[in-house]
């Protein structure tokens, strides 16, 4: 009996030890989330091997991302590092949520002003992608001056059975990065007679039917199913779609010629980013921003762009030279090589507001007043103007 009793005592001191031990790394663990990164498991395995700290990493789809990340970030217990958009990033920088990032750890990143909310940083730049025009040298071969801005795109005239292009004018911010190329960017500017002018360009297209009725309605994808479909000249799109085309429609492709990414006045280029955020109730700030820093070190960054057709933001990863030339001129290369000098040329983002999405729905809903209703352009841009002005309050 004694010797049962022993038993028992000396097996629960060592079931407690090693509940102990396999408790306490996790207690340590950073915990870890992407969005939608699970096929890249083997790159991001091996930095979680290589980082001195546990890291208990959990893959979100995209679309869940910012329901799960805002519930999480609301409890006690928020995940430390976590992947997301600028725009969903900044929204919960507004609330006080965030854990600021020192200006000084950022310098070696491009794009961080998209991170920054009242001249504070709350985001470590993750990766980017720079659109990149595709031109169907089919549809007008006899064209001379390639075009460059979205005006002078719209001012040509397609042969028939076919568009110019096709610009998603309700989908997102798609629009509002548009006019910021033109510097028409704030309320003071939205009825300005540059945007008049250029709100008449999309008109004119649309009415002509130089661009589908469809622009307004139709998302990104659909327009990348009308290129493969040999009815759009020039589509401003990511690179990552040259291998769709590539594989449903080779005769599409095989006359593709990629130019840099259609501007405005400014002549400058916009982007989209992924970045990090630490909430500001994370239990391992400083290891979750170590973390962070690991995954963008130059090396990091470099292997990751060449899994991927995504960007570098670490400068010293942008200079190497596989974004400057290559001896392959496929047209996936030649559009890493243009997306990458873009951003040396980039136009500031948008300034964050803390009604990003009512901006957006609010500039879809003109658009359609414009193009469907046919409402008149200055006093539509008028009252857009108030309502823009409502929402900085």
């Amino acid at each position: 009996m004694k010797k049962t009793a022993i038993f028992l005592i000396t097996a629960i001191i060592i079931l407690s030890g090693l509940f102990i031990f396999k408790k306490s790394p996790d207690k340590n663990s950073i915990v870890f989330w992407t969005l939608q990164l699970s096929s890249f498991d083997k790159y991001l395995n091996n930095i979680i091997k290589e980082f001195n700290n546990p890291v208990k990493w959990i893959d979100v789809p995209y679309s869940e991302g910012e329901k799960r990340t805002l519930a999480a970030i609301l409890t006690d217990n928020p995940p430390d590092l976590v992947n997301l958009t600028p725009d969903f990033s900044m929204l919960l920088a507004q609330k006080n949520t965030l854990t600021e990032i020192p200006e000084d750890r950022l310098k070696d990143y491009n794009l961080t002003d998209a991170l920054k909310y009242n001249g504070k940083y709350y985001g470590i730049p993750f990766y980017a992608t720079s659109a990149v025009t595709l031109y169907n040298k089919s549809l007008l071969p006899d064209l001379k001056n390639l075009p460059k801005t979205y005006d002078e795109v719209l001012s040509i005239e397609p042969k028939k059975g076919s568009y110019i292009t096709m610009i998603s004018l309700s989908e997102n911010d798609t629009l509002l990065k548009i006019l910021n190329k033109y510097n028409i960017n704030s309320p003071e500017t939205i009825n300005s007679s540059e945007s008049i002018k250029l709100f008449k360009k999309i008109k004119y297209a649309y009415d002509n039917k130089y661009i589908p009725v469809e622009s307004v309605t139709q998302g990104h994808r659909d327009a990348v199913e009308k290129y493969m479909a040999g009815q759009i000249v020039f589509l401003v799109t990511g690179a990552n779609f040259l291998n769709m085309i590539k594989e449903n429609a080779p005769d599409i492709y095989n006359n593709t010629v990629v130019l840099p990414q259609l501007t405005g006045t400014t002549g400058k280029y916009d982007f989209s980013l992924m970045n990090f955020i630490i909430p500001v109730k994370a239990k391992h700030k400083e290891k979750a921003l170590e973390f962070a820093f690991m995954l963008t070190n130059k090396d990091n960054q470099l292997e990751f762009s060449k899994l991927t057709s995504v960007l570098p933001v670490n400068k010293k990863t942008l200079n190497d030279v596989f974004f400057k030339k290559s001896e392959n001129d496929n047209l996936l290369v030649q559009s890493r090589i243009i997306s990458a000098k873009q951003l040396d040329n980039m136009q500031p983002p948008l300034k964050n507001t803390k009604n990003k999405k009512n901006l957006n729905i609010l500039s879809s809903n003109v658009i359609q007043e414009i193009l469907i209703n046919n409402k008149d352009i200055k006093t539509t841009l008028d009252t857009f103007r108030k309502e823009w002005e409502k929402l900085e309050d």
